[in-house]
C-alpha cells in the first residue's frame, strides 16, 4: 500500500500460494492470546474462591505487610501443602564492623496469607512476577465475603485499604529518596539526619539565623501567604566552595523541621528508563501530595541539563500549584545554572553563598572542637590556641579544618602504646616524632622512609628526576607566619596541628594542580 512500481516490479508482487501461506502465519501470530498475568491471577483466584470479593491493590500505595510489621495487623503465611513460592535469602549485618551472623528471610513471589486486622480475617494472596516491559510487578489480592451492602467493591476490604493506604502514604522515621525513576522510603538516611544539629553548623551568625528563619518562617506563615494572595511556595539556592557547610546545613534543616511535621524529599538523580521528563513529573507530582515538604536537589547544575530545562521550569513555576513546597537546590558552580533558574524570582527566590570561612568562623570552628574535646584537658586546647590555629588556617574550608583536627588527633593516638594512658609527656613525645613528608599530604614518624631513592637510567634518583621534569608551577601556597607566644611553644597538640597544617597546605596545592591540568581529549 502506498508504493508505485511498473513492469517487472508489478509482476513480482502478484499473489502466490507461498506468499499467502506467509500471510496466514503472520495473521495467526497476531491473533494469538496476549499474556496479561494480572488478569490471569484474578481469574484464577475467582475460580477457586467463587463466593469471595477479590480486591487488588499495589504494595507501593497499600503496604499491607509493612502495616502488619508496624503492629497494626498480623499477616500469617500459610505454608501447609507447599502453597507458596519463595527465595530463601541471607542478609548480612549492615556492615562488616557489626557483629552477628546476619539473618535469614524469605522473598515471597507467591504466597497465601491469613491477614488479621481489627478482628476481621481476610484471606490474602501476594503475587510477584517480572514483566518484559514493566519490570517487576507485585500485587496484593484481598479476599472478603460478599455482603448485602457490597456492589462492585467490598465494604470490609475498602475499610482496610483506606486505613493501610493512609498509613503507607506517611513517613515513619524515613525520608523519601528519588532514584532510578521512583520514590523510595529510606530509613538509613533518616537515622543519619538525627545526629545533625545547628550547633554543629559553623557559619556567619547573621547568615545562619537568616537561613533558619527563612525556611522555618515559610512553613510557619501559610496564613500570611494566603492573606496577601501570594503562592505559598519557596525556592532557595545554596552555592559556593565545596566543604563549606552546604550539606550539613541541609541535614540540620531536615532534622529541625521534623517537629513541624514537614516531610523531607531528597532527589539523587533524574535518570530513569522512562526518561528525564518522566522523572521530573514524578518528583513534583509526589511533592504536591506530600506538601508541606522540603524538596531537595543536590548538585542542581548537574541534574537540570539543557534538554529538560524548560520542562523542569514549567514544573517549578507552571500552571499547577506548588503550595507548601520549599525547594532547596545546592551547587558548587552557580555560574553553570541557567539564568532562568538562578536569577528569575518566583522560582528560586533566595541565594545563600557558602564562602571560605573567615577568621571569626575559623575561631568558632576551633572552639567547637575545643568543646567536643573538653574532657581531654591533656591536649591543652585553649582560647589562645584557637586564635593561633584560626590565623594559620587562612583559606581553609570547613572540610579541611575538620581534616586538620582529625589527623592531629589520630597522630597523637597513634603515638602511644595500647596500654599507655595519654599524658602530657606522651603527647609531647608524639609531637616531637611527627614530621611532614615533603611532597605529600601525609605525616610520618621518625625512621619512616619518606621518599624514593631508586636511581634512573641517567643515574639520577627518582626524586631528582621528578624535580628536573617538573614544569614551572605557579607560586605555591604558604602557611601564614604567626608568632606563637613563648608559653605555648611547648603545647604539644598545637605543635602537631601546625605540622598537619603544613601537610594540608601541600595537599591543597596538589589538588589545585590536578584541577588545572589539561583534560585528555577524545581523538
Amino acid at each position: 500500500m502506498g508504493h508505485y512500481a511498473s513492469g517487472d516490479m508489478l509482476e513480482s508482487t502478484q499473489p502466490s500460494s507461498t506468499k499467502l501461506a506467509v500471510l496466514t502465519a503472520f495473521q495467526e501470530h497476531c491473533s494469538g492470546k496476549r499474556i496479561n498475568t494480572e488478569l490471569a491471577v484474578v481469574e484464577g483466584i475467582r475460580a477457586i474462591h467463587p463466593g469471595k470479593h477479590v480486591t487488588t491493590v499495589a504494595p507501593r500505595s497499600v503496604d499491607l505487610f509493612g502495616y502488619a510489621k508496624a503492629g497494626h495487623a498480623e499477616a500469617k503465611l500459610i505454608t501447609t501443602g507447599d502453597s507458596y513460592q519463595s527465595l530463601r535469602a541471607y542478609r548480612a549485618p549492615g556492615s562488616r564492623m557489626e557483629s552477628g551472623d546476619g539473618q535469614l528471610s524469605d522473598d515471597v513471589d507467591f504466597g497465601h496469607y491469613e491477614y488479621n486486622w481489627n478482628g476481621e480475617i481476610f484471606p490474602l494472596y501476594h503475587v510477584a512476577w517480572v514483566d518484559e516491559i514493566m519490570g517487576l510487578q507485585s500485587f496484593h489480592y484481598i479476599l472478603s465475603d460478599r455482603e448485602a451492602g457490597d456492589a462492585v467493591h467490598s465494604v470490609a476490604a475498602d475499610r482496610l485499604v483506606i486505613k493501610c493506604g493512609k498509613w503507607s502514604s506517611e513517613l515513619h522515621e524515613e525520608i523519601y529518596v528519588f532514584d532510578n525513576g521512583h520514590w523510595q522510603k529510606n530509613g538509613d538516611l533518616w537515622k543519619a539526619v538525627q545526629s545533625a544539629s545547628w550547633d554543629d553548623v559553623i557559619l556567619d551568625p547573621a547568615m545562619k539565623e537568616t537561613l533558619i528563619n527563612d525556611v522555618h518562617g515559610f512553613f510557619d506563615n501559610r496564613a500570611v501567604y494566603e492573606e496577601v494572595s501570594v503562592p505559598w511556595k519557596r525556592g532557595i539556592i545554596m552555592h559556593g566552595t565545596p566543604g563549606c557547610g552546604k550539606t550539613i546545613s541541609i541535614k540540620a534543616l531536615m532534622h529541625s523541621l521534623q517537629d513541624k511535621g514537614v516531610a523531607s524529599l531528597y532527589v539523587k538523580s533524574f535518570d530513569a528508563c522512562q526518561g528525564l521528563q518522566y522523572s521530573i513529573r514524578s518528583i513534583f507530582a509526589h511533592a504536591r501530595v506530600m506538601a508541606p515538604c522540603l524538596l531537595l536537589f543536590e548538585d542542581l547544575d548537574s541534574l537540570v541539563v539543557d534538554e529538560v530545562r524548560s520542562y523542569f521550569l514549567n514544573e517549578v513555576d507552571g500552571i499547577e500549584s506548588n503550595d507548601g513546597i520549599c525547594m532547596i537546590g545546592s551547587t558548587n558552580h552557580l555560574e553553570r545554572l541557567d539564568p532562568g533558574i538562578s536569577k528569575r524570582p518566583s522560582r528560586f527566590d533566595r541565594k545563600y553563598h557558602y564562602k571560605l570561612p573567615g577568621h571569626q568562623e575559623r575561631i568558632l570552628y576551633c572552639e567547637y572542637w575545643k568543646k567536643k574535646l573538653s574532657k581531654r584537658s591533656d591536649l591543652g586546647i585553649t582560647d589562645e590556641v584557637c586564635e593561633i590555629v584560626a590565623k594559620l588556617t587562612e583559606a581553609f574550608s570547613f572540610a579541611y579544618m575538620k581534616e586538620l583536627f582529625v589527623q592531629a588527633l589520630l597522630a597523637i593516638v597513634g603515638g602511644r602504646d595500647e596500654d599507655e594512658d595519654m599524658t602530657d609527656a606522651s603527647v609531647s613525645a608524639t609531637a616531637d616524632s611527627v614530621k611532614v613528608v615533603e611532597g605529600s599530604a601525609k605525616l610520618a614518624k621518625d625512621g619512616d622512609k619518606t621518599e624514593s631513592t631508586a636511581e634512573t637510567e641517567s643515574g639520577d634518583s627518582a626524586t631528582e628526576k621528578t624535580q628536573k621534569d617538573k614544569k614551572p608551577a605557579r607560586k605555591p601556597r604558604k602557611v601564614p607566619e604567626v608568632e606563637v607566644p613563648e608559653h605555648l611553644q611547648s603545647n604539644a597538640f598545637l605543635r602537631v596541628l601546625r605540622k598537619q597544617i603544613v601537610a594540608l597546605v601541600k595537599d591543597m596545592d596538589n589538588t589545585d594542580d590536578e584541577a588545572a591540568a589539561p583534560k585528555p581529549k577524545i581523538a
